[in-house]
């Protein structure tokens, strides 16, 4: 079906809004990929919290599907207009409203990006800890929303836990604010937790308040390669448990360096390895010294480590992981963005189950990602041509996500649910989760016009209305 937003154009100015094919088609996919395209019937661009509130409220009473967009940098669909209508893009929304370095607090629109939080606050000596490796690229909105995580999730937490407060624009116009400037509170229902992670399906994020963290005085990294990718896993799993105090501890195994050593002609070993980083304020060489003596258990055969002046150079081949699988061989493509969670202890049988199923299937996966949290990236690589080797691929790919949620982990720990990972919804949550789920989307949202078709995989189109299905 096909909306008419003639509207918009009384609502905002005209460089505001566009009909034309370039700026659809550019709003029609995210990072992932054109399998998940839908191109919108227009795209607007607001440029403050009144633009928002005006486009929503006259969206809502012509039940008109808006999908919020900013830079695009999310992989399950998450920004792709399932049901055309509006692509709200914010990123002309992207203002440091204020930086208060004594509360350890910045305000910001959410079309800032990530890095440009650790810009403007770098010298009161003070950063944005949860910043994931895609911050030069994506949008604190977009983080809120997915409930993005990183790096450094092990040590800090998730993009979640340094959220104050939110200035959220609901489905009808509504204006509403969540949290508080305060570190905590106990007042009333926590309506910001609701925002976070809800992939602009209640809301859209307008402003928000960001705590932020001093820069530790001394930062070391390193890089451990391993015998086997076994030992590797066994290894983070142990360094975890044993309370070594790791900013990041991240995974590669031998497929992905040697994806690396092609693509960016890194000379790194065809090898399994651990690249750790450090962060204190005195006694960091105690740290590394205690990570290492557990490597060494594992049988570590390569232990180095540099100060923050090589960290890019030592980084690379992690930091370029998304590039590297996007572009490594033409002939065959990532079939979907595999990001599953488990509990520490079940770490190392999730990185043996991923490798065991490939080589089953007679496919080539590559494992990496933020091990220190349980978290894997495994990627499946397919001829899309072979249906044989499609149908492969997404048989392991469903296997791989079954038993992370059996362990008690989650079928997504960092990309959200978009269209990509519906079907896993009620597996992790139950029925009756899922069905409060969908009663906290109705009271929000009950002409189901913010972002449809996400989550829920029974949303459907009814006689030009988009809603949920209540059958």
């Amino acid at each position: 079906m096909t909306y008419d937003c003639s509207f918009l154009t009384e609502i905002l100015d005209e460089d505001q809004v566009s009909f034309g094919d370039s700026a659809r088609q550019n709003h029609a996919e995210d990072w992932g990929g054109a399998k998940m395209a839908v191109t919108p019937d227009a795209v607007c661009w607001p440029e403050s919290t009144a633009d928002v509130s005006a486009v929503l409220e006259a969206a809502n009473d012509r039940e008109i599907p808006v999908t919020p967009y900013a830079a695009g940098t999310s992989l399950e669909g998450n920004a792709v207009p399932a049901f055309k209508g509006i692509s709200l893009d914010l990123m002309r929304m992207d203002s440091v409203i204020d930086v208060r370095p004594d509360d350890l607090q910045i305000d910001v629109e959410p079309g800032v990006m990530g890095s440009a939080v650790n810009d403007a606050v770098e010298s009161h000596g003070l950063f944005f800890p949860p910043l994931p490796s895609s911050g030069d690229i994506s949008t604190i909105g977009g983080m809120i929303v997915n409930d993005a995580s990183g790096m450094k999730t092990v040590k800090y937490g998730e993009v979640a836990d340094w959220v104050l407060e939110l200035e959220v624009v609901l489905a009808d116009g509504t204006v509403v604010e969540t949290g508080s400037k305060a570190v905590k509170t106990s007042s009333g229902y926590n309506l910001k937790e609701l925002i976070i992670g809800s992939e602009g399906t209640l809301g859209i994020v307008t402003r928000a308040t960001l705590e932020l963290e001093g820069l530790p005085e001394q930062i070391r990294g390193g890089r451990a390669i391993f015998p086997t990718l076994d030992d590797a896993a066994e290894a983070i799993f142990d360094a975890i448990r044993s309370g070594v105090d790791v900013a990041k501890i991240e995974l590669i195994d031998e497929l992905a360096a040697t994806m690396a050593n092609d693509y960016l002609g890194t000379g790194l070993p065809d090898a399994p390895m651990i690249f750790v980083e450090f962060h204190a304020n005195h006694g960091i060489e105690e740290e590394i010294a205690f990570c290492r003596s557990i490597f060494e258990a594992h049988d570590v055969e390569q232990f180095e480590t540099a100060g923050e002046e090589r960290m890019d150079e030592l980084w690379q081949a992690r930091k370029d992981m998304a590039y590297v699988v996007r572009e490594w061989d033409p002939s065959l493509q990532s079939l979907h963005p595999g990001d599953v969670t488990v509990p520490i202890s079940k770490y190392p049988e999730l990185i043996r189950l991923s490798k065991e199923l490939g080589e089953e299937y007679g496919l080539s996966v590559s494992c990496f990602g933020h091990a220190g949290d349980g978290n894997v990236h495994y990627t499946i690589l397919v001829d899309p041509e072979d249906p044989e080797m499609v149908e492969a691929g997404e048989e392991v790919y469903r296997k791989v996500v079954e038993q992370a949620i059996d362990w008690g982990g989650t079928a997504t720990g960092e990309h959200g649910i978009g269209l990509g990972k519906r079907q896993f919804l009620e597996l992790e949550h139950g029925e009756a989760g899922v069905e409060l789920m969908r009663r906290i989307k109705s009271v929000f949202d009950p002409k189901d016009t913010l972002n449809p078709g996400k989550m829920f995989p029974e949303t459907v189109e009814k006689g030009g209305r988009v809603q949920l299905t209540q059958d």
